[in-house]
């Protein structure tokens, strides 16, 4: 006789387990093929918005299981075509100095010194594309260092950024001094960087780079702002996985219309479905083959300003697009400032825009056992490392085309993970590829026999592992 699992109650257990979680997380030794990524936008985390401030708030992301801390840009903010009255991260002055909005370089010191104490990797924000338009370069009367608009005799400006110049990486002088302030915060300590629109500087300066950084440390975290396949040949390790986002938004959305960024129309959003996420992931492992990492998302500080919170792009689907960002092969997955307090506002780019208001509510509460139950499966399962040897996905076969379930397997250790990308109630029936005990991510164990019906909520989802 087929038994029937139902998923609401097993999600509702997995949300609500906080006790259990406590108990389960672990603070394991630092392995870059699992870890888990958090950006922290420092001018918006606190109130005060500074590194004295957000260094208060370490230990709670090394306890929800964060390994790597990226700091969105910490140098002055240029002056001259400033974007509204605090300007943007990544209009930069002086690569070598802290901008005074954070503090002061001490500040910072202590801030890395904390995080390394507690075991955290921190990688700061590099724009290697552009400088600021009155930064220190330019002000130093070195015009060849800059590609130049011979209309007005200034440096050009890419895209709508009209406070930024673009950089020239034919000088090679300009080339030596951007070499020199990487290096710079390598040898503060610093582990890594996640480099601005990496794809819009050439391929031979970060293989150059990066073989002199690794000099220095040879552990160093390297994450790249685009999904060129070149970027990996060039040195970094992890690239962005833009289009599986854009494919969990779609999904999400069912082809439902958006407003678009400048709010004056509607943009159509293409439906994708469970089939075009398998087709995607057959090409990334095509086109990434290991030991090549793929950061995923829901959101980041784009997503969450322009493009709109994950509320508002995914509705009900958040969750389970959350944790399938932590179970899928070769994934870097990363929490953005605000997700694990359930922030449900875009934030101010340009602007002071703190979210401290939602840090002790119990809603947040919620949303930061939520993360660390994912962490911690991330962590504690060998089948879902990246690096050299990915273990690869086993769909369910049979599934309805609606459900994304799969197995991945790895030295003995097998997870099993069910996804309902619907907002209709389905089934799935298991098969002997699947049968047997195991483990819940929040510490239950469940034993399935071939035969049986496990019952998938709206947007369900469980995630299993022996």
């Amino acid at each position: 006789m087929k038994r029937l699992f139902a998923l609401v109650a097993l999600v509702a257990t997995l949300v609500g387990c906080a006790t259990t979680q406590e108990k389960v997380v672990e603070s394991p030794a630092f392995n870059k093929n699992n870890a888990v990524v958090y950006e922290f936008n420092i001018r918006q985390a606190t109130e005060e918005g500074t590194f004295a401030a957000a260094e208060a708030y370490l230990p709670e992301l090394k306890a929800m299981g964060v390994d790597v801390v990226w700091l969105m840009p910490i140098s002055p903010i240029g002056v001259d075509g400033r974007k509204g009255t605090l300007g943007s991260y990544y209009s930069i002055i002086d690569y070598k100095a802290i901008n005074p909005e954070f503090g002061t370089m001490e500040d910072f010191d202590h801030f890395l010194a904390t995080a390394h104490d507690l075991g955290l990797k921190v990688i700061i924000d590099w724009v290697a594309n552009h400088t600021s338009r009155d930064a220190n370069w330019w002000k130093e009367g070195k015009k060849d260092w800059y590609v130049m608009d011979e209309e007005t005799g200034l440096p050009i400006v890419e895209y709508d950024w009209t406070d930024i110049a673009k950089l020239n990486y034919e000088n090679q002088d300009m080339r030596a001094a951007m070499l020199d302030a990487l290096k710079f915060w390598i040898e503060k300590g610093v582990d890594g960087y996640r480099c601005d629109v990496a794809m819009n500087v050439p391929a031979d300066f970060w293989a150059e780079a990066w073989k002199q950084v690794r000099e220095i440390n040879p552990d160093v975290y390297l994450l790249a702002e685009g999904e060129e396949t070149w970027l990996h040949e060039a040195g970094f390790e992890v690239t962005y996985a833009w289009e599986l986002h854009h494919i969990f938004n779609a999904m999400a959305k069912g082809g439902s219309e958006t407003k678009n960024v400048a709010g004056d129309g509607t943009i159509k959003t293409d439906a994708k479905s469970v089939q075009d996420l398998k087709d995607y992931l057959a090409r990334d492992e095509e086109k990434y083959p290991a030991p090549a990492m793929r950061l995923m998302f829901t959101s980041n500080h784009d997503e969450n300003s322009w493009a709109g919170t994950e509320f508002e792009r995914m509705g009900d689907a958040h969750k389970a697009f959350a944790a399938l960002t932590f179970v899928l092969p070769k994934s870097q997955p990363l929490i953005y400032t605000g997700q694990e307090i359930a922030l449900n506002r875009r934030l101010e780019f340009f602007e002071k825009d703190s979210i401290v208001e939602l840090v002790d509510t119990e809603y947040g509460k919620e949303y930061r056992d939520f993360y660390r139950m994912l962490c911690a499966f991330h962590h504690n399962n060998k089948a879902l490392e990246a690096g050299d040897c990915v273990a690869p996905i086993v769909y369910v076969e049979g599934a309805p085309e609606t459900v994304f379930a799969f197995t991945r397997e790895k030295e003995e250790n097998k997870v099993f993970c069910l996804f309902n990308f619907s907002a209709e109630p389905t089934s799935v029936t298991i098969t002997e590829t699947e049968a047997g005990a195991y483990t819940c991510a929040c510490g239950e164990t469940k034993s399935f026999a071939a035969g049986d019906v496990v019952e998938l909520d709206a947007w369900g989802f469980m995630l299993l592992s022996k």
